[in-house]
């Protein structure tokens, strides 16, 4: 058994992809458990990698199910919290992070200024584990019977200081309506307020509302079928870049080198993130700006690499996108 821990988000599962994969090309003959929360379930089957879910919820105590793993692999963060949840499962060998606050020396040094995937297929590549850092894809799901070839606007995001105004998402909106897109606007069940109002200011239907409407499944189907993303820096970004639908992707305080698509595929536009301070993640325990329609009261408060980008900035970056992926 190889088990691995990363009991985050969408956007975190997703960029340990290539690290899981390259753990089953190394271990083709032993099962692949995931540590992860229970809600994921439906994006870890889209990996194709992992043979069983283990729920969990951050870094709460585990009973764990499995027994005497061969290796248990840290892709949660440096430790010393992570390091000693996955040592109560008694592994033969731990793999993961220097960390000597958790007595383990037997592996890479951490490094703040690094980008998320490449830095999980670092730690493998220190064990003599081949990756592929492009091997972000998922399996597309059917879409059933959500809307094929739509343009999904997604703005909302757990952490309130990575999000863009919601009067300028509805000034895109509004433009790429006009436009001919076919414009829905996403999010989790306690966004669908902020949903609505993005969509009645921008003139959308009701029908146009799809936050809380359905699952993960749902929402990577959603994207896998679109046309066009434009988010936040947040799990539905994750979602465009596994499935190589053109986005446009809005950066506050975290830097896109660290968080953001390959610089490679210029169908997936960067917009913002903040300049400085690298991003040093893991458990280590009066807006500018070109305007279209306006701004929201709350702007001001925004981050300011968000409140430098304008509605026409996002309506060029999102035609250049789609060309780029023609």
């Amino acid at each position: 058994m190889i088990l691995v821990l990363r009991a985050l988000g969408v956007g975190d599962l997703a960029t340990a992809v290539p690290a899981l994969r390259g753990l089953r090309r190394a271990f083709p003959d032993q099962p692949l458990a995931l540590a992860a929360p229970r809600w994921l379930a439906p994006l870890v089957e889209l990996t194709g990698c992992v043979d069983e879910l283990v729920p969990v919820a951050g870094l709460a105590p585990v009973d764990w199910p499995v027994a005497w793993p061969y290796w248990a692999v840290n892709l949660h963060g440096r430790g010393p919290e992570s390091h000693r949840l996955l040592r109560v499962a008694e592994p033969v060998l731990l793999r993961a992070f220097a960390c000597p606050a958790a007595d383990h020396d037997d592996g890479p040094a951490w490094r703040p200024d690094e980008h998320e995937v490449r830095r999980w297929c670092r730690l493998l590549d220190w064990y003599g584990v081949e990756t592929d850092p492009d091997d972000l894809d998922l399996r597309r799901p059917d879409p059933s019977r959500l809307p094929v070839g739509a343009t999904v606007l997604h703005p909302g995001g757990k952490d309130p200081a990575r999000r863009w105004s919601p009067a300028r998402f509805a000034a895109v909106a509004r433009e790429l309506d006009r436009r001919g897109h076919r414009v829905v606007v996403t999010g989790s069940a306690d966004e669908r307020e902020l949903a609505r109002w993005v969509a009645e200011r921008a003139g959308l239907p009701g029908t146009a509302v799809l936050a809380g409407a359905f699952d993960l499944a749902g929402l990577a189907a959603l994207v896998a079928h679109g046309r066009l993303v434009v988010s936040a820096d947040t799990g539905v970004a994750h979602l465009a870049t596994a499935y190589r639908t053109p986005s446009v992707v809005l950066f506050g305080p975290v830097r896109p080198e660290h968080w953001g698509p390959p610089p490679d595929r210029p169908w997936h536009r960067v917009l913002g993130g903040a300049p400085t301070a690298a991003d040093d993640s893991g458990d280590a325990d009066g807006a500018r700006g070109r305007v279209l329609g306006g701004t929201a009261a709350g702007d001001q408060r925004q981050h300011p690499a968000l409140a430098a980008v304008g509605p026409l900035d996002v309506i060029e970056a999102a035609d250049a996108a789609e060309i780029a992926r023609v």
